[in-house]
């Protein structure tokens, strides 16, 4: 369907790739960006016949681009309904999020195929809330010593007739993909899948350094949640976690609620990685937004305390964490508090960046003309006031 939302938006404090303009105009023409525009520019050659909408002075940055995303307010991408995945893109579109990539996690075949299916239907139908731009499969070609919340039972070596199954069955619609390069197959699957135009993102991985260089000669550019699922730093073998800080190839992921990473290390990425190669994530699972319980997926169980989400064990202890229940917000939020950042700083690693590693950034990640009118309103907290997905309020 069409979209002919088509506004001015006046009177707002504009965030761009550039500059942040004091007094701007977002110029809105069916669903895109036509113009941004000092205030003085419009008034002096604006349209008569477009409506406009009085942003008050408040700050408006671009609606945030979340790239691993499991779920969110009690559904997610893999057990859900076609209904369902309408309450995910409406829980996070409340917290700024305009586009997202819908992450699957490790099952079997025919699970993975499954929501790869009610995904493409997803992304054909539309509808209300953040936009699914694409699909983001998180495993299940992973090493299951860093397996994390994955479940090692459904854990394989790269197959590349299932891989091609699951490629045909998206339509294409495979942006971003997470893998063990060091396991059989798994640098066959990053050529697969770079050959395709998708980013490789290499996580739940026990490399080394040299088996992560290897990784990036054919073609893996991203690295799943920073720290999380992968062999940590030692000075005598840095491994996957040296050479995502050392490696200029890679852009970062990182889980910003302060649980899954320690603020000050955080901070250190912040300050030593170049910014441009820093990506805030989610990686939200579906009892997100819902209070605390105990909650099954994929054949595990998990209990969420103080919204921290922990598995399960057999003995009832509870283990590794099972994802996070952050927000983008808040993510935000977080990092500002955390490294003195400024918010037109800390814009990129949620917006232009994402969008970038997504394959995005030519229509998502930032207010420039010829892009979708995505936009979030900010109050004065830092907390989301509205958030606009396609020149429409969500």
């Amino acid at each position: 369907m069409r979209n002919t939302a088509s506004f001015d938006l006046a009177g707002a404090r504009l965030y761009t790739p550039s500059a942040v303009i004091e007094k701007g105009v977002l110029e809105v023409r069916e669903g895109r960006i036509h113009s941004v525009r000092t205030q003085e520019e419009w008034e002096r050659s604006r349209d008569s016949g477009t409506a406009v909408r009085d942003a008050g002075g408040a700050r408006v940055v671009p609606g945030f681009v979340d790239v691993h995303v499991h779920g969110g307010g009690g559904y997610d991408f893999m057990t859900g309904h076609d209904g369902s995945l309408e309450e995910i893109r409406l829980y996070h579109a409340a917290h700024g999020t305009t586009s997202l990539l819908a992450t699957t996690v490790t099952a079997g075949r025919e699970p993975i195929a499954e929501a790869i299916r009610m995904i493409v239907r997803e992304m054909k139908r539309g509808g209300p809330g953040a936009e699914v731009a694409g699909i983001h499969l998180e495993g299940p070609y992973l090493n299951p010593v860093r397996c994390g919340a994955q479940n090692p039972e459904n854990i394989r070596a790269a197959d590349l007739d299932e891989i091609r199954a699951f490629w045909d069955l998206s339509e294409g619609t495979v942006r971003l993909v997470t893998l063990a390069p060091e396991l059989e197959g798994g640098l066959e699957a990053t050529r697969f899948f770079r050959a395709r135009g998708v980013t490789v993102s290499i996580g739940h991985s026990d490399a080394s350094l040299a088996e992560t260089r290897e990784a990036v000669r054919e073609g893996a550019s991203h690295i799943t949640h920073l720290f999380n699922g992968m062999r940590p730093f030692h000075h005598r073998e840095p491994g996957l976690t040296g050479g995502a800080l050392l490696l200029g190839e890679l852009t970062v992921e990182m889980i910003c609620d302060g649980i899954h990473i320690h603020p000050e290390a955080v901070r250190y990425v912040w300050e030593t990685k170049p910014r441009d190669r820093i990506v805030f994530i989610t990686d939200s699972m579906g009892p997100a937004g819902l209070p605390d319980g105990t909650f099954r997926f994929e054949g595990m169980t998990a209990a969420m305390r103080d919204g921290i989400l922990r598995l399960v064990q057999a003995d009832g202890t509870e283990g590794s964490l099972a994802g996070s229940t952050l927000t983008m917000d808040k993510a935000m939020r977080n990092v500002m508090q955390w490294t003195g950042a400024s918010l037109e700083d800390v814009l990129p690693a949620l917006t232009l960046h994402p969008a970038r590693q997504a394959g995005l950034a030519g229509r998502k990640g930032s207010l420039e003309a010829g892009k979708d009118a995505d936009f979030v309103w900010l109050n004065d907290d830092d907390t989301v006031a509205q958030t606009w997905v396609g020149g429409v309020r969500a």
